[in-house]
Formats: structure tokens, sequence, C-alpha cells
């Protein structure tokens, strides 16, 4: 995961912001950081084998102050897609220099109107999107004054240790990674394309109708909204592809059960495999993929593990866009960080460094975006493509009733 960045981006409105100075963010900070999130202030450095470790020398994260001449609405309003969002996230990756680059970047935007903007970049091999949103949400309760955790020492196999393990053969290599050069110390990954982003909001009535349309009436059977939203989006892609078509999927999704002790992998999803067979994507039936999504699911987690052993840790890899990826964060809490007893006005995540392969994100929908029939809201939907996919497949999602407002 070391080429891989978390991004996640919050906007307050200006009651939330009140009070909050720099120097009051900064105080909070340093209380949090003092506590079990001490090695986020940490620097990368390596072992004589090559292998990257980090070291809690308290170097500590960096914070970027900013300022927008336009209100939030008027922000939001001009970004519909997102596009813009790099603008108020940093993008700086680790290297070349290791040992000078922080893990965690923090900007905060302060708007005309009074509300902000707290942008996260956070390095992936810290933990996955609902480890960052996690730290986010526990910085929220030291800015409302409740009592912080004691610190919470990590507990992880040393580099001894792992060095006198002797790696197994692979009985297969996993098909959710995709192994590339060296980078050496310049953490980013060598894309081929050039990579966009956008966003599109699904509200609970398109949701329940795109639900109705691959499920058709009967409860029992319906297909979950993650699958539904994936299996569109996955034939579209095939339609878009020039030609190619994602015949084999990776879905990355919350593990049901946390894992015992930190891995190298170092993150709470499960990672798995969806193959189509020998039919063709773009002439299956919508609701024949999300039920193959659903089903057929293979976990590689293991797999992978093995492989990166395999290589003391010392190789790259890329899981993000390796195959097309579809990352379920409709369970993570990016709604829990409260900022004077008020919660974000809308949140936005991603992942930086994804692979030609793309990778699709469905995250819970910001509050006014509907409750349906089931006590279903609605999502928002960030889509990370080579540049020249994207307005196809804007087009392919306009006939699903998917993201048309986004359309130029």
């Amino acid at each position: 995961m070391k080429l891989h960045y978390v991004k996640g981006l919050y906007f307050f409105s200006s009651h939330a912001a009140e009070g909050l100075t720099p120097a009051r963010l900064k105080e909070t900070m340093f209380e949090w950081f003092c506590h079990e999130y001490y090695y986020t202030c940490g620097r990368l450095r390596k072992s004589e084998s090559g292998r990257p470790y980090l070291k809690c020398n308290d170097c500590g994260v960096r914070f970027i102050e900013a300022q927008c001449d336009k209100t939030i609405d008027e922000w939001l309003e001009l970004d519909k897609d997102c596009s813009l969002q790099r603008l108020l996230v940093s993008q700086q990756v680790i290297g070349p220099e290791l040992s000078f680059s922080p893990l965690v970047l923090i900007q905060v935007t302060y708007f005309k109107c009074g509300g902000i903007s707290l942008g996260l970049s956070w390095a992936h091999i810290l933990g996955d999107a609902f480890c960052a949103a996690d730290f986010m949400n526990k910085w929220g309760k030291i800015v409302a004054g409740l009592q912080s955790n004691k610190p919470n020492f990590l507990k992880s196999d040393t580099l001894t240790e792992r060095s006198k393990d002797h790696p197994k053969p692979l009985p297969q290599e996993p098909l959710s990674v995709k192994r590339i050069d060296s980078v050496g110390d310049h953490w980013i990954i060598p894309n081929n394309s050039k990579m966009a982003t956008f966003s599109f909001q699904v509200t609970a009535t398109q949701l329940a109708n795109l639900q109705l349309e691959i499920s058709g009436p009967n409860q029992i059977d319906q297909i979950p909204i993650f699958e539904s939203l994936c299996a569109i989006i996955w034939k579209s892609l095939a339609k878009v592809g020039g030609g190619t078509q994602p015949e084999a999927v990776t879905i990355c999704k919350n593990s049901p059960s946390k894992p015992a002790k930190r891995t190298v992998l170092n993150t709470q999803i499960m990672i798995s495999k969806v193959k189509a067979g020998s039919f063709s994507v773009t002439e299956t039936d919508p609701r024949k993929l999300a039920t193959l999504l659903l089903n057929e699911a293979v976990d590689e987690r293991s797999l992978i593990e093995e492989l990166v052993e395999k290589d003391r840790g010392v190789s790259d890899f890329v899981v993000y866009g390796a195959k097309l990826t579809f990352v379920d964060l409709e369970e993570a809490d990016f709604y829990g960080l409260e900022l004077n007893g008020d919660k974000p006005e809308v949140v936005h995540y991603s992942v930086q460094g994804v692979g030609d392969e793309g990778a699709v994100f469905v995250l819970p929908g910001p509050k006014g975006s509907g409750i349906g029939k089931d006590g279903e809201e609605g999502r928002i939907v960030t889509i990370v493509l080579p540049e020249e996919q994207v307005l196809e497949l804007k087009a392919e999602l306009i006939n699903y009733g998917l993201g048309g407002h986004d359309l130029p």
C-alpha cells in the first residue's frame, strides 16, 4: 500500500468553524498526536535489506493554511464534479527524501463565508480510509474537550523477526495486485495515462429506481446498493474501454472482523477478486454482474501477504487500479467528525495513486440527500480513470440516471 494515499475532504459551516483559529487547531492536534496517534508524526527509514520501516521520532505532521475568496456554496456549485478538490487537499507524496517526508498533511482552507474545509492527506501505509476517518473523528472529540485516550503503543513484528521467515512458494499470484518496477525512494505510481477524478451524488430516489431496475419488485432477492452501482459502472466502463473489457475486477470492502494484529497490508478492508468468465460484460444484464460481485468474490488477502513477504517487503505493488477496483466505503463514519456540535456539510474520500485500470469509491451521502422508503440515504460516487475515458463514461451513466448533472 506504500504507493497509495487516502485523501479526505470535509466542509464545515461558519458556525462549526467559529473560534477554530489556526492556533486552536494546532493546540488540539498536538494533544491528539501525543496519544495513540503519535506514530503518524514519524518518518520512514530503510533497513539494511531495503525494507522500509517507520521511525517514531516526533518529526510531526505538515499543517497548511489557505484562503479562498468564495463561499462554500459558491465553491460546491463551481466544483460539482469535484475535479478541483486537489486544491483543498495536499497532493504531496512521500519522497524522494524519505527522512523529510511527512506521512500526514492537513490543510485548512478558510472561505469567505466563514466556513472552512479540512483536507487530509494520509499515507495508506498507516491504514485505510476507515482508519483515516477514525483518526479525524477522535481529533474532533479533543476539540470538543472530551477526555482523550491514554497512549496506545503499537505492537508489531520487528524487522529481525520478519527476516527469519522462510517464504513458501505461492500456489498462485493474486489478481488484485500488480507488481511494478521499483520506484526507489519517490513513492508515486508511474501511470501510463493521465488520470482524472470526478464525483457525483446519487439520491435516495435514484437508488430506489436503480434497485428496482436491477432487482425487480421482489424484495427477497434484492441486490445491495453497492453491488447495484458497481454493476452499472462495470458495464458502462466496458463499453468505453476502447475495445478492452475489464474481465476481472477487484472488490475492497470493510472486513467483517478486524485483524487480530497489524499486518503488512495494515488495513481493515477485505481485498477480493471477481472474474467475469467467458461472457461479454457489455452484453450481460446488470443483475447478473451484480450477483457475480455479490456471490463470487474470492478473498486474496492471504495471497497478497505471502507475495509481499516473499520479497521481504522491498518490491513495489499497486492495489487500487491494478484491476478495475470497486471500493465500498458505505460503512465508514465520515460524518463522525463534529466541530462545535455540527457535522460536516459534505465529506469526500478517495485515493491518490490509482493504477491505469481505475477505481470507483462508494461513500455515504451528505445530509439532505434524501431518505428512501427502506431508510436508505443517498450515496456519493467518486471515480478515478484515465482522462480520455471520463466524458464517454459520463454519457453512459446518464442512460441509467446517474451523474447526468455533471455532463458539460
